[in-house]
């Protein structure tokens, strides 16, 4: 007969593997170069637009509404 103790410490073994296991999955995720690449050089003319002084480049989405 298998004591309770024995039982609960296997379980605990167990489900311990099975969580580490499921811990150890990775989602990858590929994005086009040439878009990733294209975004980057938007970005970075943006960053170096800002910092001459002058006005970030307008976008065509609006603005989010700020919080208070």
């Amino acid at each position: 007969m298998v004591s309770s103790m024995f039982r609960r410490t296997t379980m605990a073994a167990l489900l311990g593997a099975a969580l580490a296991f499921a811990g150890c999955v990775t989602i990858n995720i590929y994005f086009p170069a040439a878009a990733a690449e294209k975004a980057a050089d938007r970005i970075i003319d943006e960053v170096w637009q800002i910092k001459k002084g002058e006005e970030p480049p307008k976008s065509d989405k609006p603005a989010a509404p700020r919080q208070q």
